[in-house]
């Protein structure tokens, strides 16, 4: 990817000057935590990823898989956190990149992010409406609403309370995770307290499961499942005291993904058995995850399962709308989109006009979709796995920018372990995971070479029209180049 040096280039000013609509909010680091934890849907992937990184990753190695996926994720955290208190930007990946390697990269980068958190929201509206499908009609031998019906009603719901001022939207993420956690740690204890199948091990963390069977793949989906981490920076405008907030939010949050992900895989693996779990997960990995529920629970946690399963997925539509939105505020703020959705809204103080534009353009996106009678869970899994690669993709991207601003700017709190050596080993590990993510892209979208090849110049086809974009204002309109990415 091409770059620009931002060095000689002319500073504008922040998302905070007087002059710029600013966001407004009173969120705290307990509410942060959970509003970005959302997007991750943590019950969601215990039942229905977890078992998939058993199956298809490295069998009974699949917890250090998390292990390690949090631990490059830490250590790319470490020089993120230190830039954040000295970028007061909340542009995310589009702010820090345009300050590390210049505004050519930037916009690219930032064209990329907002194709990623789109396509994972349109893909989650179809999934959640199928998953709704199913418990009214399956479980409750209700009326039999097509999927995409009910993807319209979540799309009112999450559409209303993004229009919302955050810290409701906040409140409400909250109750919904914490149930989701106690659920899962329900889960746990019950497994561990009665000795799983066979007596508790730890043969999932000896060399030889660890690196068993394809320990590649499972780096790459234990990566992609802390997607969203980063929007800690992105509600800067909303929290309270953000250079404290933000640093203590993104850490939680790589830390209980890690605890909830790789302590899930220990747990079902001694649930079922080191001997059979890794033909049950990759025979029917849902089912073997629900089968061992019932077996250590009872079936009522599997029927409050089942209920919080569409709630898991509700919350990750509702974090996943309001991060895109604040994408297209940032962008509109910057003058690349159209400057009425950096409105905010009198009395919310939200971004309430590019809440609006993202909840037409969700609905925009459905419909060819319905047009088409496309199957929503395949649909969903090609979706979220570009996601899955745009995310890998911008976090190279973004640990190469990174050490190279706070090595530039002379950073105060920047030492050598956060603005060189962590950033370097993170690098090592996302460097292999994007090549791990290319090389099997067909598998993350669950898909042929041919769609996967399609989707590459997607992704690639977005960058380049960011960086054609750039280009083109740099030498047309050098007012709206000098915004971009607002250092």
């Amino acid at each position: 990817m091409s770059s620009v040096s931002a060095a000689n280039e002319p500073k504008t000013p922040t998302a905070s000057s007087p002059q710029e609509p600013q966001l407004r909010g009173n969120l705290g680091t307990a509410h942060l935590l959970f509003t970005v934890l959302a997007f991750n849907a943590p019950l969601a992937i215990v039942v229905g990823f977890l078992p998939v990184v058993i199956g298809y990753g490295n069998g009974l190695g699949a917890p250090m898989a998390f292990v390690a996926a949090g631990a490059i994720i830490a250590l790319f955290a470490a020089g993120f956190t230190a830039m954040a208190r000295h970028l007061p930007n909340p542009g995310g990946f589009y702010a820090y990149i345009t300050a590390g390697l210049g505004r050519v990269a930037g916009l690219g980068s930032s064209f990329v992010a907002l194709l990623g958190y789109y396509f994972m929201v349109i893909g989650s509206y179809a999934y959640g409406g199928l998953v709704l499908e199913s418990l009214v009609h399956d479980t409750y031998h209700g009326p039999d609403i097509k999927w995409w019906v009910w993807g319209l009603f979540l799309l009112a719901i999450v559409g209303t309370l993004g229009y919302l001022k955050l810290d409701l939207s906040a409140k409400i993420l909250s109750a919904l995770l914490v149930c989701e956690i106690v659920v899962v740690l329900v889960y746990d204890a019950c497994v561990v307290f009665q000795g799983g199948a066979s007596g508790l091990g730890t043969s999932s963390f000896t060399p030889h499961a660890i690196f068993s069977g394809s320990i590649g793949i499972a780096l790459l989906y234990g990566i992609t499942c802390f997607g969203g981490f980063e929007a800690t920076t992105i509600f800067r405008d909303e929290v309270r005291n953000p250079d404290r907030t933000i640093p203590r939010a993104t850490y939680l949050v790589i830390g209980l993904v890690t605890v909830l992900y790789a302590g899930g895989a220990w747990v079902m693996i001694q649930a079922v058995g080191t001997d059979k779990v890794v033909a049950a997960a990759a025979t029917d990995p849902t089912g073997s995850f629900i089968s061992s529920l019932e077996t250590y629970s009872g079936r009522v946690t599997v029927d409050i399962v089942t209920v919080l399963l569409n709630t898991s997925i509700f919350a990750a539509l509702l974090s996943g709308h309001n991060i895109t939105s604040r994408y297209m505020y940032n962008l509109s703020a910057d003058r690349i989109l159209h400057r009425s959705l950096s409105r905010v809204h009198g009395r919310h103080g939200s971004p309430h006009r590019a809440s609006l534009t993202m909840t037409v353009l969700s609905l925009l996106g459905l419909a060819p979709f319905v047009a088409l009678g496309t199957d929503p869970s395949k649909l969903y899994a090609v979706l979220v796995g570009i996601f899955g690669y745009a995310l890998i993709v911008l976090l190279l991207v973004t640990g190469i920018a990174v050490p190279i601003y706070l090595r530039r700017n002379r950073v105060a709190g920047a030492n050598p372990w956060n603005s060189v050596i962590a950033p370097v080993l993170a690098l090592a590990g996302l460097a292999v995971s994007v090549v791990l993510a290319t090389q099997n892209f067909n598998l993350l979208i669950s898909g042929s070479q041919t769609l996967a090849n399609t989707m590459f110049a997607v992704v690639y086809g977005t960058f380049a029209a960011g960086v054609v974009l750039a280009l083109v204002y740099r030498k047309t309109k050098p007012e709206v180049y000098a915004r971009i990415g607002r250092q």
